[in-house]
């Protein structure tokens, strides 16, 4: 099985809620892409930083689960910190892209670009996992 049916196989409740859609996984990149709901936005059909950190989050901690040593039972974010850079507007979609910084025995950093279709940067985010 490869890694992107692994992370279909298995989906995540939250990250179906809000309608992420995992389009690429390998060991050394995760991409995921999201439509901008109403529901997902805030005043001005901007979407909100909320679920920006939640997507980002959810594409490292996937990036993470495929790297995970044999032995590990899971992982959990233990820091996250996000950049926002441009909005992304409603019914637009944007593309969590997260490649690896660190991969170690019992942490993950992780860094995930969101961005519009168009490439412009919407945020950028460094998270670290725990290998549990």
């Amino acid at each position: 099985m490869t890694p992107l049916e692994m992370i279909k196989s298995r989906p995540l409740p939250f990250a179906v809620l809000m309608g992420v859609e995992f389009i690429e996984a390998e060991p050394e990149r995760v991409v995921a892409s999201m439509l901008v709901r109403p529901d997902l936005c805030t005043l001005g059909d901007a979407i909100h930083g909320g679920a920006v950190m939640a997507l980002a989050d959810t594409v490292g901690a996937t990036a993470t689960f495929i790297n995970l040593p044999p032995d590990a039972k899971g992982t959990t974010t233990l820091e996250s910190k996000t950049n926002f850079v441009a909005a992304a507007k409603v019914g637009s979609t944007v593309r969590a892209i997260a490649t690896p910084v660190h991969r170690g025995k019992r942490t993950q950093v992780w860094q995930t670009r969101i961005e519009t279709e168009d490439g412009r940067l919407v945020a950028l985010v460094m998270q670290t996992q725990m290998v549990l």
